[in-house]
């Protein structure tokens, strides 16, 4: 269905679901920063130099968590979990960097560790965490000096290449600055194809990825999901 729509009718999608869910109003910055430089902080038993999530992003994701949380609860099944995006704003258009979810149900069948007790779990934080295997903890090890991992994980130099200009720093430098939007799905929306009506969470981050990597190819940082003409 994808490959009839030019790229017009594409955007005009993109546009219409980053309107419909408020992605650019309702964002926050991702990190604490000034003048495009991050603040940091040293985290854990050996005092690693990390990235500094900002107020904002937490309050975002703690309140969406909430509502996963509290679904999870009453054992009403309204909410999948998480979808979020990482982006930049360019003419109020939503430029996406990473598009990811976290899932309401972990791996034992119970609610996911990532979103348990969300206020208290900043090392995981619904994969935003500071701890290694988790967005900023992985991308500190290859911005912020102090880490002794021998093999930075690959991911992660390619988000530091598109996000910093100046790194490793304990006050790097972005490029522009980045933001951050999640919201609580409810697997009876329809998504950003209309047409295939209620879109599961796993289904609507497929289906974003694969309209944004189309879209933007030289921002979207996905690797799975994405358009392989755009990877050749």
């Amino acid at each position: 269905m994808a490959n009839k729509f030019d790229r017009q009718q594409k955007l005009a999608l993109w546009k219409s679901f980053c309107d419909e869910h408020k992605v650019v109003e309702r964002a926050a910055p991702l990190f604490v920063e000034s003048n495009n430089l991050v603040q940091t902080f040293t985290h854990g038993q050996n005092q690693r130099t990390i990235l500094k999530r900002s107020p904002e992003m937490e309050d975002i994701v703690i309140t969406e968590a909430n509502k996963v949380i509290d679904d999870y609860k009453i054992g009403s099944n309204n909410y999948d979990g998480l979808i979020y995006m990482m982006f930049w704003s360019e003419e109020d258009i939503a430029v996406p960097l990473y598009i990811g979810k976290t899932e309401k149900i972990g791996r034992k069948g119970s609610l996911s560790a990532n979103i348990k007790g969300i206020r208290s779990t900043h090392p995981f934080f619904c994969r935003w965490g500071y701890n290694y295997e988790y967005h900023l903890g992985d991308l500190s090890s290859v911005v912020c000096p102090g880490h002794d991992l021998r093999n930075p994980p690959k991911k992660y130099v390619r988000w530091a290449e598109m996000l910093f200009s100046s790194y490793p720093s304990s006050s790097p430098s972005l490029n522009h600055t980045t933001y951050f939007w999640c919201k609580a799905w409810q697997s009876y929306k329809p998504g950003i194809w209309r047409e295939y009506g209620e879109t599961s969470l796993t289904f609507l981050e497929y289906l974003l990825i694969g309209v944004a990597s189309d879209l933007f190819p030289h921002t979207v940082l996905n690797t799975e999901g994405v358009n392989k003409r755009q990877q050749e």
